[in-house]
């Protein structure tokens, strides 16, 4: 009896040894079947299981873990990046677009610059003209008989306003020394300076933010519809107004240019290397923040105008430092280096920024082309007849860039640098008028074709011929504020317009605003496929309501949380409505 209980004692032994070693090694039974069962001890891998593999891995490396096995399974391992596709087909596409956006950006950039251009080109060369041909009608008046319910029409007041508000300020422009304001701005500290420069800066954007709203009422109380004739003196303070803006923003954009004429002309060029830098610190403040598709449009308008401006002011250093060098050609190569170097990283900039805010936020390549299409857009749809705005309107409300102060300040800076004496100089002025005539035109011509081609590619040219909805015009309430949708009709009864919500339907009116008459030249007109006839069947019955499931008390709490989310959260903007200064989305750059 002792010797059955200790064989049987040894066999449960054994028994507890074995399956021990079986916990611990688990391959040891592969091969005894074909098939691997994973079980929880089993590490997982990369790649197939393969049972050959494993056995010659069995029959070559010993049983127990060693150092010399673990090192050769380090230099040996393998895995497969097509287990995981999507994610490096995603991240390489993200490395396509980083490495287009250079291309789309420039093009965009280039094609507002020429916008931008040709809206500053249009002060110097034709709106003397169009207030030359205003003021001959006004003349010709008594002549030629008074026929009509206006003197002159809407886009001729605004001229006269223009020219009105450009000569005033260019003849006060001439009580502020240029000279005194450079001595005193060069003997601040760099610290100081660059302080100065930021802050100009924050005035300059919201200079130009409120200085088109002023310009718009001007435009409009003088245009509207006036039932008495004593209405028209509230022209008289939004006039003085606006004058005076011009000329605040004219001063600030001269401080800007001279605090730029020290740093060109330090010796150290210290405080042209802080402001330069200046430049880097904006990736910083837009990179790493999110962005959407309206909110990146907004971006790119403002730096299309920060870089044009920044080009008209770097022409008013060139102009005052040539002046103090007795125009001295030799002069003009020490000061290109500088030039090229603030240029280049303006350009080197924008492209960082543009590249990472559309690789952080998921952004294709391809909504440069779409931005493109609206500035487009608002070109070709100003080339209409009974336009709602003129041109250079549209520019400054869609880029946040008005051409007036920057016209004013350089027209000073050139009558003070150039000194015009004699029948020579002022045909040499003269035939410099008719070369930036020239320019205009042409400039404006290849606009316009560019233009269409891009409207035509985004499929955009069936907008210009929508027929916005209309609302009835009280002629007692005098508009709060202008606003650029809102177009005068030829006989000059104006029409308010309001947008239409998708929750709302449009209201109903009698009278019907004039809307601009589409141009055939542009577009070939599309070819009217006939309606198919419908067949004659009553209409069909309404399928039977289903009763509504019911719903538990968490999702009836849930529900009015939803709505009331839903109304607070902004609505998603076309990109013909924003603007420069529109709030859309989390932010404003």
């Amino acid at each position: 009896m002792a010797d059955v209980s200790e064989t049987e004692l040894s066999e449960e032994k054994e028994a507890e040894i074995e399956l021990k070693k079986r916990q611990k090694r688990p391959w040891e039974d592969l091969h005894k079947s074909a098939k691997i069962g994973l079980t929880p001890e089993l590490p997982e891998t990369l790649g197939f299981y393969d049972i050959s593999a494993v056995r010659r891995e069995q029959r070559e490396q010993p049983a127990d873990p060693s150092l010399t096995r673990f090192i050769s399974a380090e230099l040996t391992r393998g895995y497969f990046l097509e287990h995981n596709e999507a994610k490096y087909t995603e991240r390489r596409e993200r490395v396509y677009t980083c490495m287009r956006i250079p291309k789309e950006l420039e093009k965009l950039m280039t094609f507002g610059f020429f916008l931008c251009a040709d809206a500053f080109l249009y002060v110097f060369t034709l709106l003397p003209l169009r207030v030359l041909l205003a003021v001959l009608r006004l003349l010709t008046l008594p002549c030629c008989g008074f026929s009509g319910s206006r003197l002159l029409q809407p886009a001729q007041v605004c001229d006269v306003l223009k020219g009105l508000i450009m000569v005033l300020c260019f003849s006060m422009m001439h009580y502020v020394d240029y000279s005194m304001m450079y001595h005193l701005i060069r003997g601040q500290s760099v610290i100081k300076l660059y302080i100065i420069y930021n802050m100009l800066e924050v005035a300059d954007r919201l200079f130009s933010s409120f200085g088109q709203d002023i310009l718009d009422a001007l435009y409009w109380t003088a245009t509207e519809p006036k039932n008495r004739k004593r209405d028209s003196i509230g022209v008289i303070p939004h006039f003085l107004m606006a004058v005076f803006y011009v000329f605040l923003h004219a001063i600030l954009i001269m401080v800007q240019a001279s605090t730029l004429n020290v740093a060109f002309n330090s010796h150290n060029k210290s405080l042209l290397t802080i402001m330069m830098s200046n430049n880097f610190v904006e990736i910083k403040g837009s990179v790493f923040k999110k962005f959407e598709k309206n909110n990146l449009f907004q971006m790119s308008n403002s730096d299309i105008k920060e870089r044009f401006t920044s080009y008209v002011l770097l022409l008013i250093v060139c102009l005052r430092n040539m002046e103090q060098f007795s125009w001295n050609p030799d002069h003009l190569w020490v000061l290109f280096p500088d030039v090229f170097m603030v240029v280049t990283s303006e350009v080197a900039v924008d492209i960082i920024k543009h590249a990472f805010i559309t690789k952080f936020n998921d952004i294709t390549a391809d909504v440069y082309s779409e931005y493109r299409a609206s500035l487009a857009f608002d070109l070709v749809s100003s080339r209409q007849k009974n336009a709602c705005t003129d041109y250079s309107d549209s520019v400054a409300r869609r880029m946040g860039f008005i051409p007036l102060p920057l016209a004013v300040l350089l027209i000073r800076v050139v009558m003070s640098s150039v000194k015009v004496q004699g029948a020579l100089s002022y045909t040499c002025v003269f035939l410099c008028y008719l070369g930036l005539v020239t320019l205009k035109v042409l400039n404006s011509i290849v606009l316009l074709g560019k233009s269409c081609v891009y409207v035509k590619r985004a499929n955009m040219e069936d907008k210009l011929f929508e027929r916005p909805p209309t609302a009835p015009s009280s002629a007692g309430k005098t508009p709060g504020r202008a606003d650029h949708t809102r177009c005068p009709t030829p006989s000059g009864e104006s029409k308010m317009e309001q947008p239409v919500t998708p929750f709302s339907p449009p209201p109903s009116s009698s009278s019907v605003t004039a809307q601009p008459t589409p141009r055939t030249d542009l577009f070939p007109p599309l070819p009217a496929d006939p309606p198919p006839a419908a067949p004659a069947s009553r209409p069909p019955t309404p399928p039977p309501e289903q009763p509504a499931p019911s719903l538990s008390k968490e999702e009836a709490e849930e529900e009015p949380q939803e709505t009331s989310e839903l109304k607070h959260r902004t609505p998603n903007k076309d990109l013909l409505e924003i603007d420069r200064f529109t709030i859309c989305g989390n932010r404003i750059d």
